[in-house]
């Protein structure tokens, strides 16, 4: 066994019993700017050139094996069940990142002297950015952080425990420790973890390993509220305080700093930690970027040494361009509606300079005619200040006039509406009419139509109605003509419709009811009689007649000839037609009857059940009811 194998050993047993007694302990308080960033550097090549600073073997392709590692800018490709990675080091694509595929024994993998000296007896936070390259679960990474004088004397250890799978996400793993009156340290990592099995896992990347003083808890800012963003606007005259407050500072020393061209440079006479006044005249576009340092008086001198409050920015804006927007102009009654687009704080004045709102897009209900004016908004944003009007108009309402809102027509006949009050009109239904969008279109209407006008003046409108009463015409029926004997009497079947109508009959003689759509009429002579069906709506008069023939007598020819030559085939008895119901009998010589019908609508054509009777004599008798003498007589078939 070497010197130098026992060496390692012995160093690995002091860490561990060091570790085991040393929780992780980040900084409270202020952080100095890094003194020391270990990045790995930066370049075109995928792989970045071995830097010396591990116990692996370097490789600069993608298959990193056990034991070995590599400097790159990503994993992509490279083992498998491996995430792929990018380094950490933010805003750099082109920075690379230590890529470690651990030894299957414990033992040391990095280790490297700090270039940079420290400052004396003062806190530092060691921080380093980890991640566990493993996408399954597998062995873990374990690593121990030591910080060591060039003496060998271990200022810290600390000891991660197992790196758990982060999801695809960098973790940040730190620890606070004291320097000593040497100022020159060695970084030391060990790997913890024993992989007897040859497992898989253990893979880890590092990056961004970096050495910050770590000083008291400084809460610094504008103001008693210590605000760290302070917005002014442009061509201000700013007079701003910067204050802080302060917890376990008892030993240091302050000073104010200003950053100009991105460098920190100390503001001469500004050592108060409790009030720095910054005065901006006329600001211009830009940021002013303050912030207050801390040190040990022996080491004040040394920017190193120094940890800061977070920066302080004063920003000037450009005043915003500022136009409010209404909804005018608008009709009384309704909404004045007001907005501006603009982002920040609103206060909304009336015309008369009162305050009615703090809302981005306010409205007032019930607008009257006294509200019309300019109003006003001030946004207050980034810390500008701008104010800007808008007129508002708010007109009355046109008064529409339609005048008779209830005309009545008779059915196809039109009428003449007519809306005033307003510039503009619209009137819906269109249908039935000339031209929806005057003032007074022609109504031709089929029914009855309900029509709403929109009387518009400005942007301001009304509405109003008309109802347009169609009245259906009268139409006249007076029913079939009619066949009477004299001396009898007939019904008429007249039929009447429409709206508002009444009706007779003419001439009013020979009939028990003129007024009466079904009178009983007895002419003497053969007599038309109309029936007049008039409108009380001013309708035009329909008329129809219906004709009434009189007989003096009903006539039963002698004879008939059913021979099919469509001459004298059946046995017309004129005017049968003008009994209700007569009853017909035909007989034979024998007195059996051969013909029977009762109301004689199909003469008879000659034949009993279907067949031809023999020509001869035969004998009728024709009952007329209604207590009437039957008319009997003899008659001829001849063939």
């Amino acid at each position: 066994m070497t010197k130098g194998y026992i060496k390692i050993i012995a160093l690995f047993l002091i860490f561990t019993f060091n570790a085991a007694k040393v929780k992780a302990q980040v900084c409270t308080g202020s952080l100095g700017d890094p003194v020391v960033n270990i990045d790995f550097g930066r370049g075109s090549d995928d792989a970045g050139p071995d830097p010396g600073l591990s116990t692996y073997t370097y490789v600069s392709h993608r298959n990193v094996r056990d034991g070995d590692y590599t400097i790159a800018k990503t994993t992509l490709a490279m083992n498998a069940n491996w995430y792929t990675v990018t380094n950490h080091t933010p805003n750099d694509p082109d920075g690379y990142m230590m890529v470690v595929n651990a030894d299957r024994n414990r033992g040391v993998f990095f280790e490297t002297i700090v270039q940079t000296d420290l400052c004396a007896n003062t806190k530092y936070e060691f921080a380093a950015w980890l991640f566990n390259m493993l996408d399954y679960n597998g062995l873990k990474p374990n690593i121990t952080f030591v910080v060591s004088d060039m003496n060998g004397n271990v200022l810290r250890s600390y000891d991660t425990g197992d790196i758990p799978d982060q999801n695809n996400n960098w973790r940040q793993y730190g620890f606070i420790f004291q320097t000593t009156t040497a100022t020159r340290v060695k970084i030391t990592m060990i790997n913890n973890v024993f992989n007897e099995r040859d497992a898989g896992g253990n893979d880890i990347v590092i990056d961004d390993i970096t050495f910050r003083a770590c000083g008291p808890d400084i809460k610094a800012g504008v103001g008693s509220n210590f605000n760290r963003i302070q917005d002014i606007c442009l061509g201000a005259n700013a007079n701003l305080n910067l204050s802080s407050q302060i917890a376990g500072s008892e030993t240091f020393r302050f000073q104010w700093q200003k950053q100009t061209d991105g460098i920190w440079s100390d503001i001469a006479g500004a050592t108060d930690p409790s009030n720095y006044n910054v005065q901006i005249p006329n600001a211009s576009l830009g940021s002013y970027n303050y912030r207050l340092t801390a040190a040990e008086p022996g080491n004040f001198n040394s920017q190193g040494c120094r940890t800061a409050s977070e920066t302080i920015t004063i920003r000037v804006n450009p005043p915003p361009v500022v136009n409010p927007i209404s909804n005018g102009p608008i009709c009384v009654g309704d909404a004045i509606m007001l907005h501006v687009e603009n982002e920040g704080t609103y206060i909304w004045r009336r015309p008369d300079g009162t305050e009615f709102s703090r809302e981005k897009s306010p409205s007032i209900l019930n607008a009257t005619t006294s509200m019309s004016g300019s109003y006003s908004v001030t946004v207050n944003y980034l810390g500008c200040e701008v104010t800007a009007e808008v007129a508002v108009d708010v007109i009355p309402p046109p008064q529409p006039n339609v005048g008779n809102p209830a005309p009545q027509i008779c059915a196809g006949t039109s009428v003449q509406l007519n809306a005033s009050g307003g510039t503009s009109y619209k009137w819906s239904p269109e249908t039935g009419l000339s031209d929806p969008n005057i003032a007074n279109p022609i109504a031709s209407p089929a029914v009855t139509t309900l029509y709403t006008v929109q009387v518009t003046r400005g942007t301001c409108y009304r509405e109003a109605q008309v109802n347009v009463i169609v009245n259906k015409v009268p139409t006249a029926d007076a029913g079939p003509d009619k066949k009477i004997l004299q001396g009898y009497d007939v019904k008429l079947n007249g039929k009447a419709s429409g709206d508002g109508i009444r009706y007779f009959w003419t001439p009013a003689l020979d009939i028990d009811d003129a007024n009466s759509l079904n009178p009983k009429v007895s002419p003497k002579e053969d007599t038309n009689y109309i029936l007049n069906v008039v409108s009380d709506l001013g309708c035009e008069t329909a008329l129809d007649t219906v004709f009434v023939k009189v007989y003096p007598k009903l006539i039963a020819p002698n004879a008939f000839s059913p021979n099919g030559d469509n001459i004298n085939d059946s046995w017309n008895i004129t005017a049968i037609d003008a009994v209700e119901s007569p009853v017909v009998k035909v007989m034979n010589r024998y007195g059996n009857l051969v013909f029977e019908s009762t109301g004689y609508e199909k003469p008879w054509d000659g034949k009993y059940r279907n067949e031809d009777v023999p020509v001869g004599v035969y004998y009728y008798i024709i009952d007329l009811k209604n207590g009437m003498k039957p008319i009997t007589g003899s008659l001829t078939v001849i063939r």
